[in-house]
């Protein structure tokens, strides 16, 4: 699991942020679903964000750009076990699925030593 801070503020891309938890064994894949829904794409189970656990989060505004507001969080799916990514906008250019999804994550980085750098609360 992620046990660092992380907070890329410099030209770090997405591809590179997704990579880093990639090389931490978060190799599966996630998407924002309508109504606060995490879908796996392992076992296609849709689950509520609050029963899905996030494990790190890397924000990655633009270095060109810092309106271009994104967020990695490494996941790890409550029905299956898969432990993978999402991105995620947030700030004025999130839709309302990215949004929800992002505030209602189960955040458990603190309680288990790892990032506590970025809050997975807007």
């Amino acid at each position: 699991m992620p046990t660092t801070p992380r907070n890329a503020t410099d030209a770090t891309t997405l591809g590179e942020s997704i990579s880093t938890f990639e090389a931490e064994g978060y190799d599966g894949q996630f998407a924002a679903r309508e109504g606060g829904l995490v879908m796996c794409f392992a076992c296609r189970t849709e689950s509520p964000a609050a029963d899905v656990a996030l494990d790190g989060l890397i924000r990655t505004e633009g270095a060109s750009d810092p309106a271009d507001m994104t967020a990695v969080a490494a996941l790890t799916c409550p029905a299956c076990g898969v432990r993978g990514t999402v991105s995620l906008h947030y700030g004025a250019d999130a839709s309302p699925e990215e949004a929800e999804v992002l505030r209602d994550l189960d955040d458990r980085r603190g309680a288990t030593g790892t990032s506590t750098s970025e809050p997975a609360r807007q």
